[in-house]
């Protein structure tokens, strides 16, 4: 037997693994650890983001295109009268409320013409903006005996407003008023602008009145700045 076979073993080889090399395996663990939650963290921060940026974008697509509806459908159908100049009021814009008649569709429960009012409304922290609905007939409105409350279309907002543009006297599109004074007529675009809580804006709602041609004749008077 040589003298190599014979050397007895060694304490590192009786003795398994040293502190310093227990202690440096013990930091790897725990960096892969952290480095796991930290990604992830970050992996469940990124789908909460897409979720709410995608929940956001359906909320916007969802009031856009029931304002965009309603107020395409306005029609040249009086609601009340202007006693002062005695003519038929067809439409009123302000800049945080809008009044004008549109269908109802018959699957709502009460189909026929009625008078939508659009109010943007103070919340508290902020705005928020409703839709009251009443019946028009005989270019009046009819109070029901069980009225129902506005509808709430959109809440969160610090800020929202209305504007109006229609043809000038030279027959070439006005500038974008927060009045409209023509009530008797119908404006040819309204612009709708919502901005979030956070500051985030909507994309601007702009919307055409088909039937506002018809109600816009140059020798009727037009709003001015």
């Amino acid at each position: 037997m040589t003298r190599e076979s014979r050397r007895p073993p060694r304490a590192r080889d009786a003795l398994g693994f040293t502190l310093i090399e227990v202690l440096i395996a013990m930091v790897l663990l725990v960096a892969g650890l952290a480095l796991a939650f930290a990604t992830l963290g970050a992996a469940t921060r990124t789908t909460a983001r897409g979720e709410a940026m995608a929940e956001r974008s359906e909320r916007m697509r969802s009031v856009e295109g029931f304002l965009r509806t309603r107020i395409a459908g306005t029609r040249p159908i009086p609601f009340d009268i202007d006693q002062t100049r005695a003519i038929a009021v067809r439409f009123i814009g302000e800049r945080e409320r809008m009044r004008f008649v549109a269908d109802i569709p018959d699957y709502l429960g009460r189909g026929g013409p009625y008078l939508h009012d659009v109010r943007i409304e103070d919340a508290g922290d902020g705005v928020r903006m409703t839709l009251a609905l009443t019946m028009v007939q005989a270019g009046k409105t009819v109070e029901e005996r069980d009225p129902r409350p506005p509808e709430l279309l959109v809440e969160g907002l610090r800020e929202a407003r209305f504007r109006y543009r229609s043809l000038d006297q030279e027959g070439r599109l006005g500038d974008w008023v927060d009045e409209w004074e023509a009530t008797e007529q119908l404006p040819l675009l309204v612009e709708v602008t919502m901005v979030d809580r956070n500051g985030t804006p909507w994309p601007p709602l702009v919307v055409s009145l088909p039937l506002a041609p018809a109600f816009s004749a140059f020798s009727l008077p037009v709003q001015t700045q």
